[in-house]
């Protein structure tokens, strides 16, 4: 069953899908423009039901996508060439240098890895398609820094690769990161809530909120007491999820398991 506005609901094998009309307004184009991009080619074919035409996820982010390049100063034109060079793996470089979407994240205690187009394929195979490359762009899994991709974290792109060699298309896994965002950083929230009412106050000193910068030596200290934090904080939300994880499984298994005789 439809939900206007947001498409339908989705399924454990299809992400959510929209009609013409809710992809438009979730991405902030008009139909006649997704009607037009379409045209163009510059995303793939959507699904077709009889009369009705149904777009998924993958849409809406190659038109935000398009949407971002756009607003860079690139033509249609250009993108379109874009596209076609990632998803026939021709001059991926210069494709790669026209991404630049975002930067990396200096600030972040994940390792970034900086990667060649042919790199990442080698990583992903097959999956590495324009797609799930747009996908990735959405989320801000990748960045682009010259010719080079930049993964924002080591243990996301090891992890998420492994598990495509395990059989779970990257697809899969975009979705997957895409709904956890907004949970996850309800759980960030939360820890920094408990940092910001129990911990920064007596960190930063008695000076804290005032008007003036924070000094070198309050800056030092919360620093310090950061790097105690969070691997703590780290191994609580990993807890967490493994114990939730463990949960969900052997309630699977348990459902799964043949009716013992007698």
């Amino acid at each position: 069953m439809g939900i206007q506005g947001e498409g339908t609901e989705r399924s454990a094998d299809r992400p959510r899908e929209y009609r013409a009309a809710e992809l438009a307004e979730a991405a902030g184009i008009t139909v006649r423009t997704l009607r037009f991009y379409q045209e163009r080619k510059l995303f793939s074919p959507p699904r077709r039901e009889g009369r009705i035409v149904w777009y998924d996820e993958h849409h809406l982010a190659r038109i935000r996508t398009i949407t971002e390049l756009l607003a860079r100063g690139h033509t249609l034109g250009g993108i379109a060439e874009l596209i076609s060079a990632f998803s026939a793996g021709r001059d991926a470089g210069q494709a790669a240098e026209l991404l630049g979407l975002s930067e990396p994240h200096p600030w972040s205690e994940e390792e970034p890895v900086r990667l060649t187009p042919e790199d990442l394929a080698a990583y992903y195979g097959s999956e590495s398609d324009a797609d799930n490359l747009a996908a990735a762009l959405d989320i801000g899994y990748i960045a682009v820094d010259g010719d080079e991709i930049v993964h924002l974290s080591r243990d996301l792109l090891e992890s998420s690769s492994a598990m495509v060699r395990e059989g779970i298309p990257l697809s899969a896994i975009l979705r997957v990161g895409h709904e956890l965002r907004d949970q996850v950083d309800t759980a960030a929230e939360a820890f920094t809530e408990l940092m910001r009412r129990h911990v920064l106050p007596e960190a930063l000193g008695p000076a804290a909120g005032a008007d003036g910068p924070v000094s070198e030596e309050d800056m030092k200290r919360l620093g310090e007491t950061l790097g105690r934090l969070r691997p703590l904080v780290k191994k609580a939300v990993y807890a967490e999820i493994s114990l939730a994880f463990d949960r969900k499984l052997r309630a699977e298994l348990h459902l799964s398991e043949p009716a013992e005789d007698g």
